[in-house]
């Protein structure tokens, strides 16, 4: 069965009549307090919107809420389904979809991740500036819908340059250190054992997830600029004695949390302001 965006776009649009988003947050695992900073216009839960895929993991609250962050009219998925949900593939593709069709230009995606640097343990900021897609999976596979973008397009330069450049310039004044590397998309849901993450190391990866490409391979077919932050919750397998657990995660995402949700409130204000700076630039320009 095909899932319809405009359906579950349509049902939003009805619960907060008027309000156009320009940004739209993905929260990962442990991540969701983020939402409750929102001054908030709207929060729906994911079962009462048409078609929406929910989500079944500890961590992932499973609403919709609109309003505003740092100034900046949002709309914030509070949690999100992963492929080891044992979804279609395809189901994937609607949230983001719907997202578009509210208004959003642009895509903050966060995620608890593992570090494959010691340097970067838990506690860490990782901003991706590029991901490895190691499940085979994509929700894009099979008929395209032209309405959202073309059959074929590049991947390069998936994580927005001028975005990263902006958030890394936030976390310096903010004093906040933030690392930057490649994601790799493990498909879970078990943890990755120590010789998997040796042969992944060959690959060039910083952390590793099981998370966030669905997302940005939707988010980029339709146009959407993309920025990413991973929540360092733990080394990689093998890599120290702590044993892996989701429990873990959960609770070592709310070491480095004040200073995401710093980050990403600076970041949405600072961002507002260039915003509108085009925004006049573009038209005067027009009037000229």
């Amino acid at each position: 069965m095909t899932l319809d965006p405009h359906k579950a776009a349509d049902f939003v649009k009805k619960a907060a009549p008027g309000f156009t988003p320009r940004v739209g947050i993905v929260l990962g695992s442990g991540l969701g307090d983020l939402a409750e900073k929102i001054e908030m216009v709207a929060s729906i839960d994911y079962e009462t919107i048409p078609d929406f895929p929910r989500s079944s993991v500890e961590g992932h609250a499973g609403r919709l809420i609109l309003g505003r962050l740092g100034g900046m009219a949002v709309a914030c998925m509070q949690g999100r389904v992963h492929y080891y949900e044992g979804v279609n593939p395809q189901d994937l593709a609607l949230p983001i979809r719907m997202l578009k069709l509210l208004g959003i230009e642009i895509l903050l995606l966060t995620n608890a991740a593992g570090s494959f640097k010691k340097k970067m343990g838990p506690g860490s900021l990782m901003m991706i500036k590029d991901h490895i897609n190691f499940t085979a999976l994509n929700p894009l596979v099979g008929a395209n819908d032209d309405e959202f973008g073309p059959r074929f397009f590049s991947m390069e330069d998936a994580y927005d340059p001028t975005l990263r450049q902006h958030l890394a310039a936030v976390a310096k004044e903010l004093g906040i250190t933030l690392h930057e590397g490649v994601y790799l998309h493990y498909l879970g849901p078990n943890f990755e054992t120590p010789a998997e993450i040796r042969a992944f190391k060959t690959l060039g990866p910083d952390a590793v997830g099981m998370s966030t490409t669905p997302e940005v391979l939707v988010a980029r077919h339709c146009g959407l600029r993309v920025a990413a932050i991973s929540n360092i919750t733990n080394l990689a397998a093998g890599m120290s004695k702590t044993q892996l657990s989701h429990e873990q995660t959960l609770e070592c995402a709310k070491i480095a949390a004040a200073d995401l949700e710093s980050l990403v409130i600076v970041f949405l204000e600072t961002l507002k302001r260039e915003l509108l700076k085009a925004h006049i630039r573009s038209t005067e320009n027009g009037v000229n």
